[in-house]
């Protein structure tokens, strides 16, 4: 609270307007102060009144968004304190919001220049200076704001004469017209004024019902002025700076005031546009009286005598265009961007290449995309990757470096995300060495787009030295349009700007569009603009395959194999068995119902049809990449068992098509004969078979159930077979 005290120092309230007054009460009792330290604050303004600060205190209810400490430090920093180097005044949370804006540029030491006279009118002309400026900055049919009117005020024995509210309920046009009628009496139209005093317009038009900031109709000026410096000076910064000035107006006193183009839509946005305009100024030795930001500010009217000396128009339409192209210029000074350099000068010492991350596929500190359809295990392989960058082993059959990770979990709630770790871990049957190298932030619920993720993930991970940021999925902080190339480069700009801030590698996964992908480079089937998959370093695709019911079949007798064989083992029996067949099902079948005690075997055929059930759910993929940095590599074929991918080891997908790479309506084939068909249904009746059969005979209906048909289709291939005898709803092989 002290140090709050301590910063009203530099905030004098003669310098405050009404609603920044309000801003230091509020701000002071949110951080505990009393309604004194605001009321002695208070004081030191001419406009004070006794027991006004102690009304006010009492209304400062308390709001969901307070006025807190922090108001009142920019409000310091902007009339000069400079923070202290330690970190002793303000503290950063995980929760607090960083300002990440660079410093605001400097042009160039423009407050020491010789400056650039103000050459007074030749001919004299009032009519002319007003409806030029009238003309300059409104509308024929829009109102306008002026004081020709004004009272006197005596301050420390001098007097002061200070403006009324005036008039606001005159059009411009009205003005206008008027004055090209008074043969050079303005007094007759705008009203006399005093000589010593001068007169004031405002700059911005009015809805004609009063002359305060809710009565302006359009954001379009702000007033610049400053008597800090000489005003040639003052003319010669203005100049240079480039704003975007409408009209200049030398005030017949110490200051110029130059009428700036804002152009914003609305208050909020015209407060923000002022005061960067303000803080370029002060930046460059322009120093601006705050209170001169309302958009109802009086100026002083150009064509009037003030105190003998003439209020003129200096220049007009000087300097940028607008507000915005002035704001591009400015920041243009200052762009932080690298020199250019000569190919020359590092030809004999070139920097060093970044280390791979994964090998042959992502260099540290560069960005991947994994791209592919719902059913992919994207988030799983995203995990997987975790691990053993983490645990420092091979991922997808790709070495990978170890260091620290964190997995920006956007989609899953936390306890799942959580679970899905140990699952993996579990699954893929690594040691759990290294659990503190992975971080999780779970974001479900309170994610936002990425260009406010970006500054708070940079801040959060400045420290922790990660290798590799995973932000699984971007679509829930996508800025913008998708398909937009223009919005989506600047999106994938923030994922450059982590890099870069953290040198860590951004790798981060996105959906296919709809329809079949079959057709299509790897590099074009991720949804939406193309820069998805040009963008990033690195992008492997994952595409599903078309598994057929052979490779099915041969896939659940393989699965049969090795659980029977560890039965068998488990009861010493593997000898009973060559090394042929060791790979039948059928013979390691009959062999475990011989070798094995009845109530074991049976045992041993549920594990088996566990296995089977595991092999039928599990889905083919094809990994396509698309490198930056390395030669491309041959797709990489993989099975996706829930909750983890193995890699196709024994080559068995090498010939698989792309499911839905054919259309099932359209004949691509010859048919096949008759004798074939048959072939197919008796093989087909025989895997059946032994996978149900106890004790030579199997159950019809356990046939029918594990094959998917009906018990009238299998009773009728049992007898296009010929080799099968049935009786009593159950069958067996005939001697």
């Amino acid at each position: 609270m002290g140090n709050i005290l301590e910063l009203l120092k530099y905030i004098p309230p003669a310098g405050c307007d009404y609603n920044e007054w309000l801003a230091v009460g509020m701000a002071l009792k949110h951080e505990g102060c009393t309604a004194a330290d605001w009321d002695l604050w208070s004081r030191a303004d001419s406009r004070y009144h006794a027991g006004e600060c102690e009304r006010k205190w009492q209304g400062f209810s308390g709001s969901a968004e307070p006025v807190t400490a922090g108001t009142i430090v920019q409000m310091a920093k902007d009339r000069g304190w400079t923070p202290p180097s330690s970190a002793e005044f303000v503290e950063y949370d995980w929760d607090s919001e960083i300002n990440y804006e660079a410093e605001t540029p400097q042009v160039a030491q423009l407050a020491t220049g010789e400056g650039i006279p103000l050459p007074e009118p030749a001919d004299w002309d009032p009519v002319n200076q007003i409806t030029t400026y009238l003309e300059t900055l409104f509308g024929a049919d829009e109102n306008v704001g002026y004081v020709t009117e004004t009272w006197e005020s005596e301050d420390k024995g001098k007097r002061k004469y200070l403006p009324t509210k005036g008039v606001w309920d005159r059009t411009a046009g009205e003005l206008i017209e008027q004055l090209h009628r008074c043969n050079g009496d303005i007094g007759s139209v705008l009203g006399d004024y005093r000589e010593e005093a001068g007169a004031w317009i405002r700059f911005n038009p009015l809805d004609g019902k009063g002359c305060k900031n809710e009565n302006v109709t359009e954001y379009r000026y702000a007033l610049v002025e400053s008597d800090s410096m000489p005003l040639e000076q003052q003319n010669a910064v203005i100049r240079e700076l480039e704003l975007p000035v409408a009209i200049m107006v030398y005030s017949g006193g110490k200051s110029v005031h130059a009428i700036v183009k804002i152009d914003a839509p609305n208050y909020e946005e015209y407060r923000k546009r002022v005061d960067y305009l303000y803080k370029v100024c002060k930046e460059n030795g322009l120093d601006i009286d705050r209170q001169n930001r309302n958009p109802s500010r009086l100026s002083r009217m150009p064509g009037v005598i003030r105190n003998g000396r003439k209020q003129f128009i200096i220049d007009k339409n000087i300097g940028c265009e607008s507000f915005m192209e002035w704001k591009d210029y400015i920041e243009s000074q200052n762009d932080d961007l690298p020199d250019e350099e000569s190919l020359e000068s590092v030809w004999n010492d070139l920097p060093e290449l970044a280390p791979p991350l994964i090998d042959g596929v992502l260099r540290q500190g560069h960005k991947m995309l994994i791209a592919g359809p719902s059913k992919a295990g994207k988030s799983f392989a995203l995990i997987e990757l975790c691990i053993a960058l983490a645990e420092g082993i091979k991922w997808l059959g790709f070495g990978c470096a170890q260091g620290r990770v964190l997995y920006v979990n956007l989609e899953l709630d936390r306890a799942s995300c959580l679970h899905r770790f140990k699952d993996v871990y579990t699954t893929m049957q690594v040691k759990s060495d290294n659990l503190s190298k992975i971080d999780i932030w779970n974001l479900r619920g309170r994610s936002v787009p990425m260009d406010q993720l970006a500054p708070k993930l940079i801040r959060r991970a400045q420290k922790k030295n990660y290798i590799a940021i995973v932000i699984d999925p971007i679509y829930k902080v996508i800025t913008g349009d998708e398909n937009s190339a223009d919005q989506m480069a600047k999106f994938c700009n923030q994922f450059d700007r982590v890099c870069t801030e953290l040198g860590g590698a951004v790798i981060c996964c996105h959906h296919h569009s709809k329809g079949s992908q079959s057709g299509k480079r790897s590099m074009d089937r991720a949804s939406g603009s193309g820069v998805f998959a040009r963008d990033p370093d690195a992008l492997l695709d994952l595409t599903e395959l078309e598994i057929t019911d052979g490779l099915r079949r041969q896939q659940e007798d393989k699965a049969a194999c090795k659980v029977i064989y560890e039965w068998l083992c488990r009861f010493n029996k593997q000898d009973t068995v060559s090394e042929d067949d060791r790979f039948s099902a059928a013979v390691l079948r009959d062999t475990a119902q011989r070798e094995l005690p009845e109530q074991s075997f049976k045992l041993m055929m549920q594990d088996v049809e566990k296995a089977k059930s595991i092999v039928r759910t599990r889905t083919a993929w094809r990994i396509e990449g698309t490198f930056r940095e390395f030669p491309k590599l041959p797709p990489l074929n993989l099975w996706f068992d829930y909750p983890v991918h193995r890699s196709d080891s024994e080559g068995v997908l090498k010939d698989a098509g792309f499911e839905g790479e054919h259309d099932p309506k359209q004949n691509l084939g010859r048919k096949k004969s008759k004798k074939e068909l048959k072939a197919e249904r008796s093989s087909d009746i025989e895997v059946t078979f032994e996978g149900q059969q106890t004790d030579g005979t199997a159950s019809i209906k356990d046939m029918a159930e594990t094959s998917g048909k009906s018990e009238d289709t299998v009773r009728r291939h049992l007898k296009e077979h010929g080799g099968f005898w049935i009786e009593n709803g159950r069958c067996g092989r005939k001697q």
